[in-house]
């Protein structure tokens, strides 16, 4: 297999995983923003378009929502990119995929929720931090991106092996 065909499948995985996660993620989100707070899919969408807009966001239409949507996949795919370039630098290939996959959502939500979304037009929550959402949002994270993506990454790498033995 030569580089540009290694590189391509490599793109390839990333792009279908970035998508599968991100729609896991996203339809997570809106099922328990539904259920915690009988928000509609589309003010979550507006909420993360408020990143770059701010509470304007919330008055917008559906090319907010469509911006929030288009925002969402654009981290989502950031993160799988991200775990499929590390991945093979790591000893993750031989540790628990759940474990790593744990870990790396329980990254996700750290660096979102104490770097990224702060530096954003994100307003603050009136009523403060919400240890259970956190939990919550943590656990979407881990089931939504981080397992997926440990499994599919070590199936990805793992026949990558086999390959070159």
């Amino acid at each position: 297999m030569t580089g540009n065909q290694s590189r391509n499948g490599l793109l390839k995985v990333i792009l279908l995983s970035g998508l599968l996660v991100g729609t896991l993620d996203m339809t997570a989100a809106c099922i328990n923003a539904h259920l915690s707070f009988g928000l509609s899919p589309d003010r979550v969408f507006k909420y993360i378009a408020s990143g770059i807009l701010g509470k304007n966001a919330f008055s917008g239409g559906i090319g907010v929502a469509a911006l929030g949507v288009i925002m969402h996949y654009l981290v989502a795919y950031s993160w799988t990119a991200l775990f499929f370039i590390a991945y093979p630098k790591t000893n993750l290939i031989r540790q628990n995929k759940y474990l790593t996959g744990t870990f790396y959502g329980m990254l996700i939500w750290t660096v979102m929720n104490l770097l990224v979304v702060p530096l954003t037009k994100v307003p603050k929550p009136k009523n403060g931090f919400n240890v259970t959402q956190a939990y919550i949002n943590a656990g979407i994270l881990i089931v939504a991106i981080g397992i997926p993506l440990s499994f599919i990454a070590y199936k990805y790498y793992f026949s990558k092996l086999q390959l070159k033995r």
